[in-house]
């Protein structure tokens, strides 16, 4: 049976068949949709979110511990919260094969950097596949697994965007039911104590020459000879972008299997070829690598050290060509940017507090990062998932130190980022005795990955109803005395809030704004909750309007302005009732529609 899939669809597919038991990952883009599709082998495989990349993969350990072939997935910034558990996996080794994914985002599509994380498998010293295509995504898992169990070994393999969101043909066969092994209690294997760690590390310096044998006999990696004048190095998407420039006017020696590198193999395939360019993406790991082993070639000396290395870039560096493109008027084209859906329940909460003086915000990873832009300019800085309350909590406290100083920190951070690492960092907060002021943006589901369960939800991955957790009660366990819940769509409740907190500065206190997303599949309970939201649709009184133009400035995509006729308008086809333009009109121009 053949299927078009992307590279996400074929990874998972590739677990389905390998006999995956269990499956675990906090979503993030490239990464989410492998989880997703996983989920759907409901029965064969249990596929569950974990509130964060640590406790995924932890989760994963165990299961294998216990006897099962796991899966992890992440993405690239989500390997960096898993590291502490896969370094010392390194060590233990697994019982049953253990996989673990991580996309890698060169160009940041949608991330804070372009890490490449390569230098996790060298760092770790466990074993790294790159697929290039989805058949090889699906089957490279399946031989992941063979390698994990082979050499008792966690293996990591590295996608990239490409890769994951491209699709392509793929060959699928049936489920290949893998045996729970039997768990047997072994001490010096599996307690990592530094007695035990000593030996173990040993072990793993043994282990790394087996796979330098392997990796220079297995078919993931290969070369084929065209015209011996230039030969190409690459792996992963890098080797699809070479063959899109040279087609059969250069040679190619295809990594799949990049740690440890086959040294002995690309030896036989230098000696074939005249001039050999090493294409990848990001650090220059293959390059350095042949360079150190006296295989002469040429890379980052003439290849950007960042961004995606797609042809047009190979060409330009490599060739010193350009391919012609369509040509157009530029000057025609709109920029757009990035913005919050309109309806989107953040709206109010950054209308109102982007007015605020000498506040500083800290900001965290999701949809509501977007509060930095204009109109809101409510952001100041933001740096990974949770930081956003321990960095306002340490920015505050130095604040405080300053004579007459007059700035409060807010900290905005998600429902889904607080489960994530925001919860031990207003712990942080309280122990330490801060006085900053943190937000959380509950809308009821994971949004920017495209609305993923989380612990606030009362849902599963797989569609289990489970326990759903309450964010003020957790909050209130943290010994968080001040705390509001308000819905964010009410200014008037808003600024209420705002004003409630700054006015204390005695300790911590917490703001829950509560409403769903405008995108969201409501469910029995939400509806039950917020009373049926966004029944009501919202229009412009013309004949009322003054042309202030107050409502284009809370950022909602439904509203324009008609420059001939000097009124506003709202699309009706774009707009879900949520009224925050209808309390900033300080004429009463913008009613309700009639149903």
């Amino acid at each position: 049976m053949k299927q078009l899939m992307t590279g996400n669809e074929a990874i998972a597919r590739g677990a389905y068949e390998a006999g995956v038991k269990f499956a675990s990952a906090y979503p993030g883009t490239p990464s989410t949709e492998i989880l997703e599709n996983i989920a759907q082998y409901k029965g064969e495989i249990v596929a569950q979110w974990a509130v964060n990349e640590k406790v995924a993969l932890e989760s994963v350990i165990g299961a294998s511990m216990a006897g099962a072939r796991s899966i992890a997935a992440m993405k690239h910034v989500g390997l960096n919260v898993a590291a502490d558990p896969l370094f010392t996996y390194s060590y233990t080794g697994v019982n049953g094969g253990t996989v673990i994914i991580t996309a890698d985002e060169p160009g940041m599509h949608s991330s804070q950097n372009e890490q490449d994380n390569r230098n996790y498998a060298r760092f770790a010293k466990i074993p790294l596949l790159e697929p290039s295509t989805s058949q090889e995504a699906k089957d490279m898992i399946k031989v992941a697994f063979e390698i994990s169990e082979t050499f008792d070994t966690p293996v990591l393999v590295r996608v990239t965007t490409r890769v994951c969101h491209s699709k392509g043909i793929v060959e699928c066969f049936d489920r290949e039911e893998s045996e729970i092994k039997e768990y047997i209690r072994n001490i010096p294997k599996n307690v990592t104590v530094p007695a035990f760690g000593r030996i173990r590390r040993v072990e793993i310096e043994n282990r790394m020459k087996k796979l330098s044998e392997f990796t220079n006999t297995t078919d993931l990696n290969f070369y084929e000879i065209n015209d011996a004048k230039i030969g190409i190095v690459a792996s992963g998407m890098c080797f699809n972008f070479a063959k899109e420039v040279f087609k059969d006017k250069a040679s190619y020696m295809k990594l799949g299997f990049t740690n440890p590198i086959a040294i002995e193999k690309i030896k036989e395939f230098a000696s074939e070829v005249e001039t050999i360019y090493v294409i990848e993406e990001n650090d220059s790991i293959i390059e350095e690598q042949l360079k150190a082993n006296q295989i002469e070639c040429i890379g980052k000396d003439v290849l950007p050290t960042y961004g995606e290395m797609t042809p047009n870039i190979i060409r330009k560096h490599i060739l010193n060509e350009n391919k012609e493109t369509i040509k157009f008027n530029e000057n025609l084209v709109t920029s757009r940017p990035p913005g919050l859906c309109a309806g989107c329940p953040h709206r109010g909460f950054f209308y109102e507090v982007g007015k605020r003086k000498n506040i500083v915000i800290s900001g965290d990873i999701g949809c509501y990062s977007l509060g930095f832009a204009s109109p809101y300019n409510a952001m100041d800085f933001i740096i990974c998932m949770g930081a956003s309350v321990s960095a306002g909590h340490g920015a505050q406290t130095v604040f405080n130190m300053k004579d007459n100083n007059e700035s409060r920190l807010i900290n905005v951070i998600g429902d889904s980022t607080f489960f994530h690492s925001g919860i031990t960092s207003l712990l942080n907060t309280v122990y330490n005795k801060g006085n900053s002021i943190t937000v959380i943006l509950d809308n009821r589901i994971t949004g920017m990955t495209g609305h993923q369960e989380n612990p606030g939800t009362g849902y599963t991955l797989q569609g289990d109803e489970t326990k759903e957790i309450d964010i003020p009660t957790l909050v209130k366990a943290c010994g968080v005395e001040n705390i509001r819940l308000i819905n964010p769509n009410n200014l008037k409740e808003v600024n209420e809030a705002l004003d409630w907190a700054l006015s204390n500065e005695d300790g911590p206190s917490v703001i829950i704004t509560r409403w769903p997303c405008v995108l969201k599949k409501l469910s029995p309970n939400d509806i039950e909750e917020f009373d049926k939201p966004f029944v009501n649709k919202v229009k412009v009184n013309s004949d009322n309007c003054i042309g202030c133009k107050l409502c284009t400035k809370v950022g909602c995509p439904a509203i324009s302005f008609n420059n001939e006729k000097k009124v506003a308008f709202i699309d009706k086809n774009q707009c879900v009732g949520c009224e925050v333009c209808s309390q900033v009109c300080p004429k009463k121009a913008i009613i309700k529609e009639e149903i």
